[in-house]
């Protein structure tokens, strides 16, 4: 067998079948062909092999033979010559003929081979983000936040105020059609939120229960959707109903409605704890962001094409759930960004090689800095992870364990090589 290096992470295999071994394939095929014949005098499968070239043709058991000897001969070079492939094989037969040997050449894709460059020194380098001391005002904000989300609804039958939540139907039109996503029916907001165009809600006010109202408005210049920036729009409103929010006062009896609070004061520290916390965890994340993106400038990759489009189908996938759990279909939003899939794809390209480079720079540093989480630490993962699908029979009994557990395992060392290279800066 010879093993020849390609560009892009490929490698070609010229690999060769022994006539005589490959007898062995042709035997096995002819037999499993036979199966279909129906000759007086003998059983499905057992027709003499000389009978059966003559019904089925020798050359649909030399092509059904040979299939058989190239996956089984490809399997064992890969096996014994230990080379991590990626996907499947472009298999191209060079020889075939009965009596002689089989000869073909296998295009895979490998892991590429990765030139590291000086991880410790980047992880030094890059001193993150300052911290920053949570303010009075951040603090009010969650608890404004707080009190909202309790705020009693009582529908009333006076005009619109700022600050009421009302639902309303409404139509959206520009030069005379209606635009995508531009129809709602009682579509729920709070007056003075300001979560429409600038003037839109400014126009709710004052409209009573069950009144119409129709106004002109343009988009904004810088407006997210290009199509409809700056452009001039009617807008069809109708008021359903229109409900005051009694907002509770903040005290100590509201701190205590909300949790194991003592006081008011108790509910501002346990915020402002929660506040840092989050905000500690947003610069551990971008400290490593930048670090792996640091470790890219100074490495040395040939990514295989097959790792970068599987992963542009992975952010897929999690752009489709984003939206799933947002009540939305991705043929909708897709229609809203006037892209397709495959666009979106080819957008997506750089920041999935940024990925993809990311994580084999992980698992290199893992193996060379001998990095990896200890079997209860995995079994522990794994256990919360599946507490996950009790009592969804349908899952539970479909949960691929090796495939899960190679999955949290694969997580857990990358933790510990994020941790490593932040003990580095420390």
């Amino acid at each position: 067998m010879e093993i020849k290096e390609l560009p892009k992470s490929q490698i070609e295999l010229r690999i060769s079948v022994p006539s005589a071994e490959l007898e062995k394939f042709l035997s096995a095929a002819a037999e499993e062909l036979s199966k279909e014949l129906k000759i007086p005098g003998f059983r499905p499968g057992k027709v003499p092999r000389n009978i059966a070239e003559q019904k089925i043709g020798t050359e649909k058991i030399l092509a059904h033979g040979a299939e058989k000897a190239v996956k089984k001969s490809y399997a064992d070079a890969v096996t014994e010559n230990k080379i991590e492939t990626i996907g499947a094989p472009e298999i191209t037969i060079t020889k075939i003929a009965p009596g002689n040997d089989l000869e073909y050449k296998a295009v895979v894709s490998v892991l590429p081979k990765i030139k590291l460059g000086n991880y410790r020194k980047a992880a030094r380098e890059i001193q993150g983000s300052e911290k920053k001391k949570i303010k009075f005002e951040d603090i009010e904000k969650e608890i404004e936040y707080l009190r909202k989300s309790r705020a009693k609804l009582i529908t009333v039958s006076r005009a619109t105020q700022v600050g009421d939540r009302v639902e309303i139907d409404f139509d959206v039109l520009v030069e005379g059609r209606e635009i995508e996503g531009g129809k709602s029916r009682n579509h729920p907001l709070v007056v003075g939120e300001n979560y429409f165009i600038p003037g839109f809600e400014d126009n709710l006010v004052g409209m009573k229960e069950k009144e119409a109202k129709e106004f002109g408005l343009n988009f904004p210049k810088d407006y997210n959707q290009k199509d409809l920036a700056g452009k001039p729009a009617i807008f069809k409103v109708k008021m359903n109903i229109v409900q005051e929010m009694q907002l509770p006062e903040i005290n100590d009896e509201f701190a205590k409605n909300l949790g194991n609070f003592e006081s008011l004061e108790g509910l501002k520290k346990n915020i402002a704890k929660g506040l840092e916390m989050e905000q500690q965890k947003k610069n551990i994340e971008k400290w490593r962001q930048e670090v792996l993106g640091k470790i890219t400038e100074g490495s040395e990759i040939e990514l295989p094409d097959i790792l970068v489009e599987n992963e542009t189908e992975k952010m897929l996938a999690e752009l489709e759930q984003n939206i799933s759990s947002m009540g939305m279909k991705i043929e909708d939003y897709l229609v809203n960004i006037k892209k397709t899939k495959e666009e979106l794809k080819k957008d997506w390209k750089n920041p999935a090689e940024q990925r993809v480079k990311s994580a084999l720079e992980l698992k290199e540093i893992a193996a060379l800095e001998n990095l990896s989480p200890e079997s209860h630490e995995i079994e522990e993962e794994l256990n919360k992870t599946l507490a996950h699908f009790k009592g969804q029979a349908d899952l539970e009994k479909n949960v691929d364990m090796e495939g899960l557990y190679n999955y949290v395992k694969n997580v857990l060392t990358n933790e510990k090589v994020l941790e490593f290279l932040e003990n580095l800066k420390k």
